[in-house]
């Protein structure tokens, strides 16, 4: 018989210790979490960060699943293959379902979800949403504590609302650090905790991701910045300003 394979992290950390001991070791695998662009405008960093912390949950090789309802592309971009590679993902690793409308968003990722061989799941309706209850989250919820599977609700344009999800995240763009030769920095964002059903504080961050090493790394507000790789290249939407 074969040696018996690692036992799954019940966490995704994100790699920087002040964070992570903040959070009890990391993000709960197998629950639901919350992604909210500050604003429309920082919807392509929101998902970015979704687009990460999936890469980071995915410890098997197994296809990520984004789950998009069609309106947003229209508001804010559609997911651009050059920007998945600038963040060091490889595009044939996604699976991309162009969902009309958002009951459909959430009847395929409550499907989904429900599979245990995926690597992570980002679910993304257009604005207010309002099918998006508190009782369809905890379905979403519910279906990742039985797979195991990640589940990342991102939101733009949209207000928090009542949620079964774990964690609840606010993301904006940020300045990235300056490289050699005063070159365009890593990818940076500004992240804060605004919820934690452990009852956990909230807390701001400013990380930068590194494609090759495809980890976090915490960054000083007070360093000089040069502009972010941005939506262009470091993200993953093609971004378009809303009307």
């Amino acid at each position: 018989m074969g040696a018996p394979s690692d036992p799954v992290p019940n966490t995704v950390s994100f790699g920087v210790d002040e964070i992570d001991c903040r959070i009890a070791g990391g993000l709960t695998r197998r629950a639901l979490h919350e992604v909210f662009a500050a604003s429309v405008d920082d919807g392509s960093t929101a998902a970015g960060f979704a687009l990460m912390v999936a890469v980071r949950a995915n410890l098997g090789g197994h296809p990520i699943i984004w789950v998009r309802e069609r309106r947003n592309g229209q508001h804010v971009g559609h997911l651009h293959a050059a920007g998945l590679v600038e963040l060091g993902f490889d595009p044939d690793d996604l699976v991309l379902i162009d969902a009309p409308d958002t009951l459909a968003v959430l009847r395929a990722g409550s499907d989904i979800v429900k599979c245990g061989q995926v690597g992570a799941v980002v679910i993304e309706p257009w604005g207010k949403a309002p099918l998006l209850d508190l009782t369809a989250s905890r379905r979403l919820s519910m279906a990742a504590a039985a797979s195991g599977v990640l589940a990342l609700l991102l939101r733009v344009n949209a207000e928090p609302m009542p949620s079964a999800a774990q964690t609840r995240w606010q993301v904006a763009s940020a300045p990235s650090s300056p490289l050699a030769a005063n070159a365009p920095g890593n990818p940076a964002l500004d992240i804060t905790l605004l919820r934690h059903r452990g009852g956990i504080a909230g807390f701001e961050a400013r990380l930068e991701w590194n494609r090759d090493t495809r980890s976090f790394a915490s960054i000083s507000r007070s360093v000089p910045a040069v502009p972010s790789l941005g939506a262009d290249k470091a993200h993953p939407s093609n971004q378009r300003r809303a009307a």
